[in-house]
Parts: C-alpha cells; sequence; structure tokens
C-alpha cells in the first residue's frame, strides 16, 4: 500500500511534470520517498530506456514514469493520483499496441506496467480460468493446456492478453469460439477515481460492454475471467502456395471470397489469404494459411469447392498434432516467453474490414493486385496482407450481436491487415511505405460503393486512419462517449485513439 506522504510526494513530482515543460525530468522526479514501496522507473534513470521501448520503433515516446505495481490497492492509488491532478494515466500489459498506446501514445503520460500480474487460476469443474493481464498469450496456452482446455486469441507468444482482450483479439478458433472478448465473463478493474471494482453482465453491464472492445478508455483491467473450451485432440496447421499474375491473383481472391460465402463452412475451419511480393514485377504470390480443427481427413472435403476452381497449388504443407503442437506451430517453434526478450520492429500497418453484406468487386480486386504487383514489388518495404476470415456461414464471430460488446464489426467477412516494416527493420520509416500502403487500401476504397460500410481492426491500430471512430466502433461510438462521460469525466485514461468525453 502506498503511504499518504509517499502519494503527497508522488502528486508533487507529477504537477511538476505537468507545470514545467522541457526541463530535466530526471531532476523533478529525482527523490523518491522512502515509504514508496511501489518499483517506479523515472527519466534519467539506468533502467528507464528499457523500460520505455516500444514494439513499434517508428515511435519514440518519454512517459513521465512507469510503475510496477504487485496489487491491485497500488494501482488503485497510482490512478488516484493520476485523476486528482488530471493526469494522464495507461496500463501496458505485453507492450505490442501497434501505435505504442501502451507508452500512452504521446510524452509525459503515467504508464502502470502489468507484468507483476501474471497469475492464472483454472477451474476444472466450471471450466472458467481467471488470468490476470500481465499475462502473455504464450503462458496462457501453456496454462490452459494442461488442464485440457483453450480459449480463442492470436498467435504471437509475446503478445500480452491485456490489451489482446480489450480490443478484440482474433486466431484461427475465433470462427470456432469466438473473439477473446466474447469469452469474457466478467472483469476485475480499477475505475478512472480509483474504484476497484468488477463488471459482467449482472454487475454493470454498460462497463462491461465498453470494457470489450473499447476497454483502456475505461478502465485498468487487472484480470478476465473467461469461459474455457475443451482444447480440441486434433489439429493441423495447412498452407497452399500460387504464383499469378496481377488479373490471376485477383481471380484466385474473389473465387475465395465467392467459396467463403456461399459454402456451409464449417466453424471448426479457421484461415487467411496471404499476399506477398511476386517473384517478378507483375505477380503476386497468394497464399492460403489457416487452422482445421477437425480430423484432418475431412479438410480435402472442406476445401473442395475452392480448389475445384484454382490451379494446382506450387507447395503445400500439413502439420497435425494436438492443439499444443498447434499452437507451437503457429507460435513460430516456442511459447516460451521467458528465455529471451521480445523482438521489435519499425512499422507500419492499416486494416479494412470488409462487409458481408457487401463483398469486395471484381473491380476492387483487380485494382488491388494492380498496386501489390507493381508498386509492392519496386518498394524498399518488407510486407504482407492478411485476408483474415471473419465471417461466413457458422463463424462464432458474426454471432454475437453489434450491441452486446464494444467490437461492433460482427458483420465482417474479412479482416485485412496491410503490414510493412522498414528495411532491416529499424528506423527511419520511409514514407514511402505509407504512400503504398495507402494506395493498397484506396484501391479497395475508391472501388467500392460510395456508402461502402467497411471498418477497421482496433487490434491493428492505426495512427494515420481519420475516421477512426466510425470505422472501429461503428454505431457503438455514440453509447461509448455517453459511458466515457460517466466513468472518466477527466479523461485519465487517454490516449490517441481513446474514446472522447
Amino acid at each position: 500500500m502506498l503511504g499518504i506522504q509517499s502519494l503527497h510526494v508522488v502528486a508533487v513530482i507529477l504537477r511538476c511534470v505537468i507545470a514545467v515543460q522541457g526541463e530535466d525530468l530526471r531532476t523533478l522526479f529525482g527523490s523518491e520517498d522512502p515509504g514508496f514501496n511501489v518499483s517506479i522507473v523515472l527519466p534519467g534513470e539506468p533502467d528507464y530506456v528499457n523500460a520505455t521501448k516500444p514494439f513499434n520503433l517508428r515511435f519514440d515516446f518519454e512517459p513521465a514514469a512507469v510503475a510496477f505495481p504487485t496489487s491491485i490497492q497500488e494501482i488503485s492509488q497510482l490512478v488516484k493520483l493520476g485523476e486528482k491532478i488530471n493526469h494522464q494515466v495507461v496500463a501496458r500489459s505485453g507492450g505490442h499496441s501497434y501505435i505504442a498506446n501502451g507508452l500512452g501514445g504521446k510524452d509525459g503520460v503515467l504508464v502502470i506496467d502489468m507484468r507483476n500480474f501474471q497469475k492464472i487460476t483454472v477451474d476444472d469443474k466450471a471450466g472458467t480460468a481467471v488470468i490476470e493481464t500481465g499475462n502473455r498469450l504464450g503462458d496462457i496456452v501453456t496454462a490452459l493446456v494442461a488442464h485440457g482446455r483453450a480459449m480463442p486469441h492470436g498467435t504471437c507468444p509475446y503478445v500480452g492478453i491485456g490489451g489482446h482482450a480489450a480490443y478484440g483479439g482474433f486466431g484461427f478458433t475465433s470462427r470456432l469460439w469466438g473473439l477473446t472478448v466474447d469469452a469474457i465473463t466478467s472483469i476485475d478493474l480499477v475505475l478512472a477515481n480509483g474504484t476497484i471494482t468488477t463488471a459482467s453482465k449482472n454487475q454493470s453491464p454498460d462497463l462491461f460492454f465498453a470494457m470489450r472492445g473499447s476497454g483502456a478508455s475505461f478502465g485498468i483491467a487487472t484480470a478476465i475471467t473467461v469461459q474455457t473450451f475443451a482444447a480440441p485432440p486434433t489439429a493441423t496447421i495447412f498452407s497452399y502456395n500460387w504464383q499469378f499474375t496481377a488479373a490471376g491473383a485477383a481471380a484466385a481472391l474473389s473465387s475465395y471470397q465467392d467459396f467463403v460465402l456461399t459454402a456451409n463452412l464449417p466453424p471448426e475451419f479457421g484461415a487467411e489469404i496471404v499476399l506477398t511480393r511476386g517473384n517478378v514485377q507483375g505477380n503476386v504470390t497468394v497464399g492460403l494459411a489457416g487452422g482445421w480443427y477437425a480430423p484432418f481427413e475431412q479438410l480435402n472435403a472442406t476445401l473442395k469447392p475452392f480448389f475445384d476452381r484454382m490451379p494446382p497449388p506450387r507447395a503445400e504443407s500439413f502439420d497435425t498434432g494436438d492443439y499444443l503442437h498447434s499452437a507451437v506451430n503457429l507460435a513460430g517453434g516456442s511459447l516460451d516467453t521467458t528465455s529471451q526478450p521480445d523482438n521489435t520492429d519499425t512499422f507500419y500497418a492499416k486494416s479494412l474490414m470488409t462487409p458481408e453484406s457487401q463483398p469486395m468487386s471484381d473491380r476492387a480486386l483487380e485494382a488491388l493486385m494492380e498496386v501489390i504487383a507493381n508498386e509492392g514489388f519496386a518498394t524498399s518495404v518488407v510486407w504482407f496482407f492478411q485476408v483474415e476470415l471473419f465471417g461466413g456461414r457458422n463463424s462464432a464471430i458474426n454471432a454475437v450481436k453489434a450491441e452486446d460488446t464494444a467490437f461492433a464489426r460482427r458483420d465482417s467477412l474479412f479482416t485485412i491487415q496491410f503490414y510493412a516494416s522498414s528495411p532491416g527493420s529499424v528506423p527511419p520509416y520511409p514514407e514511402a511505405g505509407f504512400m503504398f500502403l495507402d494506395d493498397t487500401v484506396n484501391a479497395i476504397v475508391t472501388n467500392s460503393p460510395p456508402n461502402w460500410d467497411y471498418g477497421a481492426y482496433t487490434n491493428y491500430v492505426d495512427d494515420r486512419l481519420v475516421d477512426w471512430q466510425k470505422r472501429y466502433y461503428a454505431q457503438n461510438y455514440p453509447r461509448l462517449r455517453r459511458l466515457k462521460d460517466l466513468y472518466d469525466p477527466r479523461d485519465t485514461f487517454s490516449f490517441p485513439t481513446s474514446i472522447q468525453n
């Protein structure tokens, strides 16, 4: 617990940070109260650079301080300080925000790092798990599989569950089990005024709605209770690969779109089309990759209607094993997040969620592939695009009503991630990289109807998206603004894409 004297000292420090712009932060944070027992790193201290290092090196923010609390009570006290002096506060789980929102998305923010919150408790009888938000996905897979259980989430083992669960959480099991937000049954959190509370369907249902899709704008989640699922006894990670001209790639993606719209796809089928640089200018490399969570011998029959319209792939691969084996495969060979540090990148990403009721036109696909095959071949950035399958028949993602969670885009067929890294993955990021991704997205949007109601995916957050309120939250945004006024009237939890007061 923080003592009254400790709180006064920190409050004075933070007031100084606000009042004195440009003055050396090391001087302002120079003295620590001996009674202040929360580990805190200040500018100028030896650990500050590592404590504030972003995943995306395109950003270089300087937080006022990074605190490492060990209890929900300590988080409450720190948040009360921020709220009291109108100082902005953010929580950081794994630190994988594409635009460094876990560092505040700007300078001078108080960062509350959740790394000390790593407990996972599984209730075998109820089939639930309580997961503290300092855990990373690799740790969660390992802990749940030890009990024969699993839950929907992404594949990168270093991603923190805090942000992942706050904004969506997609993986190849999502058509089967939904998004991560859909598995949550309750959330323990700290509000902007320091109140410690729990949100669920029956307790503060409006807050529960907001926390599942826009959570970081409303509170600091310390633990989530999730409904887990029986880990499938068998799983196959599959991939196929083709080389096409731009026209051929457009036709292939059109065929795939028609396939997933019309086939009675089992929910055990999770997949994405992967687009990468072609072997010559004018070509596009097209892959189909995914997870199949049913007996392997049923996969060919499921894909037959699509392959009947495609030439034979240049290459194909299948890796069949139990669920844990599939998770290790998708993680790149290891779920271990402790033996070596996480990697960094210097990148820009955009996303586009295509409405199932208005699929992409052939004209849009042809324009997209022309950009990819030519500008994409010549560009210096290292890129990949993933056309992730959210919808289709029997999708658990789209079975949830848009008004049930803040995650509004429950009618999407695809979520497309456009991701491009600088050469060598180090700064600076070239301006041509922004232009290339803008051109690819614009190729689709400008060749679609004027009223095309496309979205964007909040976990692929984009600092250059002008109309993010509409694209991320659609019809839910006005409700979220009202709730922001109620739960965080002073905008304590503020960052570039937080819900606005």
